[in-house]
């Protein structure tokens, strides 16, 4: 008796992402298999459920020998083992660096350190995240920190250098470092409204604005060990923003940039009355913040009190978005009338940050 068998030989790696997600989000063979069975592929394919553990089996096999060279991307890139078209190596990498909001948001602002990895079992329990998931997650975290903590120039173009991510998530893992580095609190209940991508949007502001690579800063001491321009605050520059106090702490500049603000305004904002009532506690309240960023732990708390001096009392006398709008730009503009104030370059660079931050805090 004869048989006939056909046989193919072929060297490209097959990926299949279905399978490579289930590995991502840390289900074992075996639950990755059930789940391919009710997702109906035996029927799809007329295949045994023999065939499709094996099948599942081997691609997991191919995901732990690749993730070794998915730690280092351009490794991945250059090595000859595994036969992938240059599109697949970029989707391996994109979702391989990929975060969950969920996860994201308990460890933003934490330190990437043992202590932080301890709480992972909780923050899988909290979030429905599998634990190996969570660990592949702040794991691909901190290694991101490490690589780019000591590097000068713009953090997202060494993040993309040195993990080949698309442009979106290079410049969310910005955004993670620079909290991570600085410690932004994120975690109280006063700011759990607020989502990942609101509090990336204000980590590129300030890198932007608010740091030593901001302004294209560099060491005047040759041995100087600042090498992390867009990771760390400028210190010089938060030192001067004491200077701002004068704005609240002159009766008659406080007096007059009211009275600048009101005029305005007048007519043209929904809320006006509780604005005039209200102007000089939120000038202090924002004036405040900027001269106590000199502390670490004010620097620590930003996000907290920006929301209790600024976005709680505009949300309790219920200002709608637009006229919060109209108000900082106000607000904003009126300091270059002010002809006792001597801090105007000073002044553009803490608001145009903050104005932006306060926009997107603010959820009417």
């Amino acid at each position: 008796m004869t048989s006939e068998l056909d046989i193919f030989v072929g060297n490209t790696t097959l990926i299949d992402e279905d399978v490579y997600r289930l590995w991502l989000d840390g289900y074992s063979v075996s639950d990755a298999v059930a789940l391919r069975v009710r997702s109906g592929i035996l029927e799809q394919t007329g295949a045994t459920a023999a065939v499709l553990q094996s099948d599942t089996m081997d691609h997991y096999r191919t995901f732990h020998m690749l993730e070794r060279l998915l730690h280092a991307p351009p490794k991945l890139l250059h090595q000859l083992i595994f036969q992938i078209p240059p599109s697949r190596q970029a989707l391996l990498i994109e979702r391989y660096y990929a975060f969950d909001e969920a996860f994201v948001r308990e460890v933003l602002g934490k330190k990437l350190s043992k202590g932080t990895k301890k709480d992972l079992d909780d923050i899988s329990t909290k979030t429905g995240i599998t634990l190996k998931s969570c660990r592949r997650q702040f794991d691909n975290f901190k290694r991101v920190f490490k690589v780019v903590e000591e590097m000068r120039g713009s953090l997202v173009d060494n993040i993309q250098q040195h993990f080949l991510l698309s442009d979106r998530l290079a410049r969310d893992y910005a955004a993670i470092v620079f909290f991570a580095n600085n410690r932004f609190e994120t975690g109280k209940k006063k700011l759990q409204y607020l989502s990942f991508g609101d509090f990336a949007f204000c980590a590129e502001l300030m890198i932007q604005n608010w740091t030593l690579g901001a302004v294209g800063e560099a060491p005047t001491d040759p041995d100087s060990q600042v090498d992390d321009m867009d990771m760390d605050l400028d210190k010089e520059f938060l030192q001067d923003l004491k200077e701002l106090k004068v704005l609240v702490a002159d009766k008659d500049l406080l007096d007059l940039h009211k009275s600048l603000v009101c005029t305005a305004l007048r007519g043209k904002l929904g809320v006006f009355s509780e604005m005039e009532a209200n102007f000089k506690n939120l000038s202090r309240g924002l004036v405040n913040v900027a001269a106590k960023l000199t502390h670490n732990k004010d620097v620590r708390d930003l996000f907290v009190d920006l929301v209790e001096k600024f976005v709680e009392p505009c949300r309790s006398d219920h200002w709608p978005l637009s006229d919060v709008r109209l108000f900082l730009n106000q607000y904003s503009a009126s300091v270059h009338s002010l002809d006792g104030f001597r801090h105007q370059a000073l002044w553009d660079r803490y608001m145009g940050t903050l104005h932006g931050c306060l926009l997107r805090l603010y959820h009417d």
